[in-house]
């Protein structure tokens, strides 16, 4: 059993904001799994779309925060030594990369959107921002039938997607050599594991404070743009990209300040020495909450809509092909099946992201 007394497990504080963080993050993890399927169901044709994606890689990283703060007080309970060392520190990390690479794909589409040239837009006769922000990996028609829900074979990357990949590969490389060097300095030797820990700690927050001032930035440029369109679909879009700007901004800054200015992020390094439990409580809730817990939550508010069921566009391609089969006369048009596998493309846009 956990001692819960003060002083000989965990400050009781801490303890509770800890639970709270803890159960926040869980409600969060389970609506985004469980969104998840509900999105998988209604779309398992077209692979892995970018509305999956981004549940997923929120829900896991959600996942990682409950870990974080349940093993935390475990670990300070049971008088974890790994912990306090490079085992605490990789499992705090984790989940900070996988919410960073998260509002990186976020941000690599938005660049994608204002970088595109204008031959590519005057092609439509109508300017339209769901289109434009949304899925636009065109599904294979003849591999649909061997997709599944862990197929990632037929993804298609863009380049920007590519060199999020990369920097979310690189960044986690640079958390496991921390993490190798931290467990080093435990011994005789001139590397300070608290050091470590904190460049590691700085240089994250240094790069979350430009992914926010990036989102701001690029949020503005798309809300101009979306703003010379005069529709209720579009207006409901040039929000929602507003939205995200603003919250990514202001969550991020505040959580790079705490963790640039303060020692909350290296909290799983506690070894009983006294602290205000006030302060750092109300620091924790502004780091963690603030700075992740909010912006998850309201992606995953974005994008609540579910994509339509296939049922009705089967059922209407069923019968087309079934007035065709009636006329032997009747020629299939190559553009009319193009366009059936456009509109089956469009099944799965249901949000600014």
């Amino acid at each position: 059993m956990l001692e819960l007394r003060e002083g000989s497990c965990y400050p009781m504080a801490l303890m509770g904001v800890n639970v709270g963080l803890a159960s926040v993050d869980a409600v969060i993890a389970v609506l985004a799994f469980a969104q998840l399927m509900r999105i998988h169901s209604r779309n398992t044709h077209s692979g892995w779309t970018r509305q999956k994606v981004f549940h997923l890689m929120i829900g896991s990283s959600n996942l990682g925060y409950f870990l974080y703060f349940v093993l935390t007080i475990v670990a300070a309970c049971k008088g974890w030594i790994c912990w306090s060392h490079s085992c605490g520190f990789v499992v705090m990390a984790f989940p900070k990369i996988l919410f960073l690479a998260a509002f990186l794909l976020l941000l690599s589409f938005w660049v994608d959107l204002c970088h595109q040239s204008n031959d590519e837009e005057d092609e439509d006769d109508v300017y339209s921002p769901r289109e434009a922000l949304l899925e636009k990996n065109k599904p294979n028609a003849s591999a649909d039938s061997r997709r599944r829900c862990c197929s990632f074979h037929a993804v298609r990357v863009g380049s920007r997607q590519k060199v999020v990949v990369l920097v979310t590969l690189l960044v986690f490389l640079f958390m496991l050599v921390a993490a190798v060097l931290i467990w080093i300095g435990r011994g005789r030797n001139p590397i300070d594991s608290s050091v470590v820990a904190r460049v590691y700690v700085d240089l994250f927050a240094i790069a979350v404070l430009l992914l926010g001032v990036a989102l701001a930035c690029y949020g503005l440029v798309l809300f101009l743009k979306m703003s010379k369109v005069r529709s209720e679909r579009a207006s409901s879009e040039m929000w929602k990209v507003a939205g995200l700007a603003v919250v990514s901004v202001l969550c991020f800054t505040s959580s790079a300040a705490v963790a640039i200015f303060t020692d909350i992020p290296l909290l799983f390094n506690w070894h009983g020495q006294k602290i205000n439990g006030v302060c750092t409580s109300l620091l924790m809730v502004l780091y963690y909450f603030i700075g992740s817990s909010v912006p998850s939550a309201f992606v995953l508010w974005v994008m609540r809509e579910l994509p339509p069921p296939l049922v009705a566009f089967r059922q209407q391609e069923s019968r087309t092909i079934a007035f065709i089969s009636g006329d032997s006369s009747v020629t299939v048009q190559p553009q009319r099946w193009t366009a059936a596998a456009s509109v089956q493309n469009q099944v799965s846009r249901a949000s600014p992201i």
